[in-house]
């Protein structure tokens, strides 16, 4: 090979043809053919509407990370080669509005001005930086976990799971304020948090399942087949049932 010594080298991107100007007035018109090139390499990538902004700092790295991206089925919605900057945080900002997960910059060898970190941190785009593409992966997955498990707690009191059970009348030990019985679940899955109702009373609402505990043991969720000890406590504001009228 053949290693060159020269200035402004960092303003090189590797992986594009080198062109030799022999004349000064050829300078121009080989800057005009390499970025031509540049630009083809980059619009010849697939993007998504919805999906990650990918840089890096050659066009080999690249297409090495953009590669892995597509293996793992990560999409991606932006490419761009060379240092982070604000229009890059501005870019990743439109996902907010679609996919939050998707509003992330994988930076791949590449390092992040102050000022588009400043941004990003205030627009709530989220960046991570590493120099091995399994390092960028973990983080990103990492990320996409924790916006699950939020997402989770979030709607915790709202996702009603279906559910039947069957209550064991040898094991009603409280009947009112909280109700606390034994029951079998028939079908489905109970869950803390599940309202619960008598179909066979007109759908009356019982109240709010707040506990369960299975061969003696907290638990946040019971299966089919189960037979476990639950708490009941009325809906806030509504008056307490009795277990008796049911």
């Amino acid at each position: 090979g053949v290693k060159i010594a020269a200035k402004e080298l960092e303003k090189v991107i590797a992986g594009l043809s080198m062109r030799v100007a022999y004349q000064p007035d050829e300078v121009d018109i080989l800057k005009a053919e390499a970025e031509n090139d540049l630009k083809n390499a980059l619009n010849a990538i697939k993007l998504k509407p919805l999906g990650v902004f990918v840089q890096a700092s050659t066009l080999g790295s690249l297409e090495a990370l953009l590669e892995f991206l597509k293996t793992s089925k990560i999409p991606y919605a932006g490419v761009r080669i060379g240092p982070v900057v604000k229009r890059d945080v501005m870019r990743a900002s439109t996902m907010l509005e679609h996919e939050e997960k998707y509003a992330v910059i994988l930076a791949f060898d590449v390092k992040v001005e102050r000022d588009a970190q400043e941004m990003a941190d205030r627009e709530g785009v989220r960046i991570f930086q590493a120099d091995i593409i399994y390092h960028l992966f973990d983080r990103f997955t990492e990320y996409q976990a924790e916006l699950v498990r939020k997402k989770k707690e979030e709607f915790r009191n709202i996702a009603v799971f279906p559910c039947k059970l069957k209550v064991l009348p040898e094991h009603v030990y409280m009947s009112r304020d909280p109700i606390v019985a034994g029951v079998q679940v028939v079908a489905g899955s109970v869950k803390v948090g599940t309202p619960i109702c008598v179909p066979s009373k007109e759908f009356i609402n019982v109240g709010i399942l707040t506990g369960i505990q299975h061969n003696s043991k907290d638990v946040d969720s019971a299966k089919k087949g189960d037979e476990v000890c639950i708490k009941i406590e009325p809906v806030p504001g509504e008056a307490p049932n009795v277990w008796s009228t049911f």
